[in-house]
């Protein structure tokens, strides 16, 4: 008799079928404990990658507590009258410590910054002005007009400009620009401009050390910063969006100001935003040109003037000899009224990006 059941060849046996399923239940064993073994090193992954991210973040809190920690009770003693006032004396050093407002401190000792606030400013707004025209030249000339075998070199020596020591622009200054300020830059403005009592050097020292010094050597410390992030954005520019418009007849100054510029308006606000930065903490440069002036507002581009970091240096030794450690402290206060201008002039600056994005869409 004939069975009903017809078998194919290529069916397995009962006894392979086994070894077919033992094989595949293996394979899903292997294959799970290999995603979970992945699973869990890209889990390790994300969090050891998060804590490196965390680093600066919390260094730069660590910076924050430490120094509102420190001030605190400089800040308890100046009150807001820190900000508004332009009297700054570590009183008698020598003295008998007294008490004022619940604090002891010296005698005749008071803490006013608003001339260094005003001289930080006022000094890193005329860099920015000096600056930004050169930078803007000086990075058009380099995408644009440069030789290009020549571009390459050209570039790395205004990279190159970056990296000078500022004890080197200091000193360039005391002994180039300061001279020609008092003898040749100060005459000549105030020939042209002396009707203008800002611009009028008779109304200074004369001696060359001050605001205006302390402006050109910042610009001049900025101005690579500005400029080769200018160059490494216009490079970057579509040629086909330059072609397009010469296609449209445009002439190359206007294919440069209508169709470059503007493509890269944001990355030239960052870049003035980085150099704005570094020209708000600049120390020594400036300590060694601006002439260190106290206790008084500038009247002149040619007056005297104390930034706050160069103040902060040039005030810490003696500042170090108050027993009662109000006058460093209030030193310290000054450095986290700095560190709050600067974050403040960096968020203005990403508004400004922002809106610069939306008017470009």
């Amino acid at each position: 008799m004939v069975s009903s059941e017809h078998k194919s060849p290529i069916d397995p046996t009962p006894e392979e079928r086994r070894k077919i399923l033992a094989i595949a239940g293996l394979e899903l064993k292997t294959g799970l404990a290999s995603g979970a073994g992945q699973a869990g090193g890209s889990k390790i992954f994300r969090r050891v990658m998060a804590g490196i991210a965390l680093i600066i973040p919390a260094a730069l809190f660590a910076v924050i507590f430490f120094l509102g920690a420190y001030a605190w009770k400089a800040i308890g003693f100046n009150g807001i009258r820190f900000l508004g006032t332009i009297n700054w004396s570590l009183g008698n050093l020598y003295g008998n410590g007294v008490v004022s407002h619940g604090y002891k401190i010296e005698p005749g000792a008071n803490y006013g910054i608003l001339a260094f606030i005003v001289g930080t400013l006022a000094s890193s707004l005329l860099a920015i002005v000096f600056a930004v025209p050169v930078s803007i030249g000086t990075a058009l000339f380099l995408a644009e007009k440069a030789p290009t075998k020549l571009r390459p070199i050209l570039s790395m020596v205004v990279e190159l400009v970056a990296v000078v020591p500022s004890v080197v622009f200091g000193l360039w200054g005391i002994y180039v620009l300061v001279p020609l300020i008092a003898h040749v830059i100060g005459p000549a403005m105030t020939a042209l401009f002396g009707f203008i009592p800002f611009f009028n050097m008779h109304n200074s020292s004369g001696s060359g050390y001050g605001l205006l010094a302390a402006g050109i050597i910042l610009a001049l410390m900025i101005t690579p910063i500005i400029a080769t992030t200018l160059y490494d954005a216009l490079v970057q520019v579509p040629k086909e969006l330059r072609e397009s418009a010469f296609a449209l007849g445009a002439t190359h100054f206007e294919v440069v100001t209508k169709t470059m510029l503007p493509t890269a308006r944001v990355t030239l606000i960052g870049g003035i935003v980085l150099a704005l930065g570094r020209a708000l903490g600049e120390t020594m440069a400036v300590l060694m040109v601006s002439g260190g002036g106290l206790n008084y507002l500038p009247d002149t581009i040619f007056t005297p003037i104390s930034t706050m970091a160069s103040f902060i240096l040039s005030q810490l030794d003696s500042a170090l000899q108050d027993p009662t450690d109000m006058a460093v402290k209030s030193l310290a206060e000054i450095a986290l009224v700095l560190f709050v201008i600067t974050v403040a002039v960096n968020a203005a600056a990403r508004l400004l990006v922002r809106g610069s994005r939306n008017v470009g869409q």
